[in-house]
């Protein structure tokens, strides 16, 4: 048996400790969930510089929704994670694109979604998404946004917003689909708020 040298006797315990935290298996999802807006804008629309300009800003999350994983209520102080439902990516992002879509769609304003360009926004929203979830006791896929809207003279409103779509089963693909319906009605809400506002 040849000997080992020093490098390679180095080596060798830091590959095992590496192995404890380096999952080279695991079978991925079959499918990921994501929300798609009930109405976009159409391709090749522009908006006029005399129309308000709105800026979508990072909206913040509970731990609980600061995951790829969708959030089962089992009780009053008891979650659960639900057993293969992954989103495409983190709700908060998914769910400010699709408030910033619907919005757009709209055509009443231009709307930005960069933090870094809130400077030029006649008006600003932002919030916190406390749920976008699975409710287990009433089988309801909810979703709840509490949202503040700054406008250019500084002055702030707060509302919150919430939608619920009951006798879904938890089962991935029904959760999914029952957050998208009640997500767009949130944004579809928040759409209203920003323009009466």
């Amino acid at each position: 048996m040849p000997r080992m040298t020093r490098p390679a006797l180095f080596a060798l315990p830091m590959m095992l400790v590496l192995s404890g935290c380096i999952s080279l298996g695991g079978e991925p999802p079959a499918s990921l969930l994501t929300l798609s807006p009930a109405a976009s804008a159409p391709v090749g629309s522009a908006s006029a510089s005399a129309q308000p300009v709105i800026a979508i800003l990072t909206i913040d999350t509970p731990a609980k929704l600061d995951v790829l994983r969708v959030p089962v209520a089992v009780s009053d102080t008891e979650i659960a994670y639900l057993q293969e439902a992954f989103w495409v990516e983190k709700p908060a992002r998914l769910f400010r694109r699709l408030v910033g879509e619907t919005i757009r769609a709209r055509g009443k304003a231009m709307v930005i979604d960069g933090d870094n360009t809130a400077m030029l926004a006649s008006l600003t929203v932002r919030g916190t998404l406390m749920e976008m979830g699975y409710d287990a006791p009433s089988a309801s896929a909810v979703v709840r946004f509490d949202a503040v809207r700054i406008d250019n003279e500084g002055k702030v409103t707060t509302r919150r917003f919430e939608a619920r779509e009951t006798g879904v089963p938890a089962e991935a693909r029904a959760v999914g689909a029952g957050l998208n319906a009640a997500a767009n009605t949130v944004a579809g809400e928040v759409a209203d708020w920003v323009a009466a506002g």
